[in-house]
């Protein structure tokens, strides 16, 4: 493909040197984004528009006709708008950005930040893909990013801020020259979102709502290394965090001061169920159920061997009956031990023991190796006496 015919047919043959010098071929040309055009120095928006319409129309692939031909005619073609696609959504925006960005564009070459951005990028990608996250948009050093778009969950919320904290984790561990900092902002409400903003390699999904002007309002609170969150995603979130609050804040745009919390981390709280329900409804149309489970319950105590299974789809109300059965039992003595699973953890097997040790050991969220070590031993120190005095 002869570059330098192409840029001659859109009227922009003063960057061909420019892009000879730059190695840009056909194939090069195909993948080329709004952002090298800006590194390539074309400062004129207008001709970034015009490059970019052209370089959408090649397709991916050399064109096969007259290049000049071709360019003339991508240009030249009116442009229809693009189809509506836009969904009302109960939506969570996180924004992260990049801490000191212009001072590092200071002390790096334009080469080795371009690599450390995209590495930067490439990480907050893929930690936030683990969470099924939806990264909208780059915005230089910023991300945008949506949960509950395009696939929605129930716990899109809970997503949003463990993908905040591992994104943290994530970047402080980039191997770079300086410590990679970010700071979040996470918001949950409704949004208008889906519109196709932009053609080529310019398109973006639209977003549309209070949400995310809240969710940059917050990310601009937060300190480096740290989450903020707004008041609609604290109460989806429940018990499952800690929290420190930040109280009202007065944002840019609104009205009302605003509510605003700092994620500390993970809560520790053992039940779901119990961290997402500050109050709990009265159990009703369960009686039968309770009456079987308060029935073995008495057979146990007689000496007899009893297991319960409680099984249903994912919401049908199975956590319920076993709450009304610890409440039932709390005055007599009993030893409950309670293991569960979480979705979130699915790459270890023994996560559930693994937590219920650490909950037995009374680990601490700022504990050293050494400290844990000594609250294991600590707690194993029983187990030892008890087989010494087995083995006399």
């Amino acid at each position: 493909m002869d570059v330098a015919a192409w840029l001659r047919g859109l009227g922009l043959e003063q960057y061909a040197q420019l892009f000879r010098d730059n190695d840009i071929d056909g194939e090069i040309l195909c993948g080329v984004t709004a952002e090298d055009l800006k590194e390539l120095g074309i400062s004129s928006f207008g001709h970034r528009r015009r490059l970019l319409n052209a370089i959408a129309a090649l397709g991916g692939e050399p064109p096969t006709r007259d290049v000049a031909q071709s360019a003339t005619s991508a240009t030249s073609a009116p442009i229809s708008p693009p189809p509506i696609d836009a969904e009302r959504r109960q939506l969570t925006v996180m924004f992260c950005d990049l801490v000191g960005s212009t001072a590092l564009s200071t002390q790096f070459d334009p080469e080795d930040l371009r690599e450390l951005i995209g590495d930067y990028h490439r990480a907050v990608a893929a930690t936030v893909g683990r969470f099924d996250g939806f990264v909208a948009k780059y915005m230089g050093d910023g991300v945008l990013i949506y949960f509950g778009y395009p696939q929605a969950h129930e716990d899109d919320a809970e997503r949003a801020v463990r993908a905040g904290l591992a994104v943290i984790e994530a970047v402080g561990q980039l191997p770079a020259r300086e410590d990679l900092r970010v700071r979040l902002g996470i918001a949950t409400g409704l949004a208008v979102v889906g519109d196709l903003i932009g053609k080529g390699a310019a398109q973006e999904r639209g977003v549309v709502g209070e949400t995310p002007n809240l969710a940059a309002r917050v990310q601009a609170l937060a300190a480096p290394n740290t989450l903020v969150i707004a008041e609609a995603t604290r109460r989806q979130i429940g018990g499952l965090f800690d929290l420190a609050d930040l109280g009202p804040q007065a944002f840019a745009g609104f009205a009302e001061p605003q509510p605003a919390w700092q994620v500390l981390g993970e809560s520790g709280v053992l039940s779901r169920f119990e961290a997402l329900r500050s109050g709990t409804m009265p159990l009703v149309g369960r009686a039968e159920e309770l009456e079987l489970l308060i029935r073995r319950w008495q057979q146990v105590k007689t000496g007899e061997g009893r297991v319960v299974l409680i099984s249903g789809e994912p919401g049908i109300g199975k956590s319920r009956p076993a709450a009304a059965l610890s409440a039932h039992i709390e005055s007599e003595p009993h030893t409950r031990l309670r293991y569960f699973c979480s979705p979130h953890h699915q790459d270890s097997a023994l996560y559930p023991f693994i937590a219920q040790l650490e909950r037995a050991a009374g680990f601490a969220r700022d504990d050293t190796v050494d400290a844990k070590l000594g609250k294991l031993r600590a707690l194993l120190a029983p187990a030892r006496r008890m087989t010494t005095i087995s083995r006399c």
